[in-house]
């Protein structure tokens, strides 16, 4: 018999992951989850605004945590060098169950929802990158354009990892994005 586990967030995370797999997520409602979990609706939303945010509930704390990342590299490291150094270590502690993050992404996948809420956080990440840039010395809008390609940038190298493909660990998979992205605007 499992142990029961007293964590609610985690139970919520658990019941939601599981019965989306089970149903599909636009089967689901927060009823649904907070049942399975053994908990009510009320205690839901005490943890998530919605059910998307199950999914996506970890993201808050890793905003401020990019810019962050970013602002505390040595002046003389390049502002590439300091965003893609954070993106790294954003995309190794993301990954440290892949598993988990690849059933999350296949989820996401297969909901336009879900598919807008990535949108909105990946922007929320492009913010958080031009923050640490300007904190830095980086122009506004420079930063702002470097905060969006890099968002893409990580996102791409985050499902290549997940996906496989090509076999790489996400550093690898960071870079090879990046080089695309170079190919692409030297062409």
């Amino acid at each position: 018999m499992p142990r029961w586990n007293p964590d609610p967030q985690e139970r919520l995370v658990t019941a939601a992951v599981e019965l989306f797999r089970q149903h599909g997520y636009d089967a689901v409602t927060v009823t649904d989850i907070a049942e399975k979990a053994g908990l009510t609706r009320r205690s839901f939303f005490r943890h998530f605004s919605d059910k998307r945010e199950v999914l996506f509930a970890g993201s808050r704390g890793n905003i401020p945590r990019i810019t962050r990342l970013v602002e505390e590299y040595a002046p003389d490291v390049t502002a590439r060098e300091a965003v893609m150094g954070a993106l790294a270590q954003v995309g190794d502690y993301l990954l440290a169950d892949p598993a988990a993050q690849a059933l999350r992404q296949d989820l996401i996948d297969d909901s336009l929802e879900l598919q807008e809420r990535e949108r909105t956080k990946l922007a929320d990440m492009a913010a958080a990158l031009a923050a640490g840039l300007v904190l830095r010395g980086t122009p506004p809008a420079d930063a702002h354009s470097i905060g969006v390609f890099s968002a893409g940038i990580f996102h791409s190298a985050y499902v290549r990892t997940l996906r496989n493909e090509p076999p790489g660990s996400f550093a690898d998979q960071l870079h090879a994005s990046a080089a695309v992205i170079a190919r692409f605007l030297t062409e």
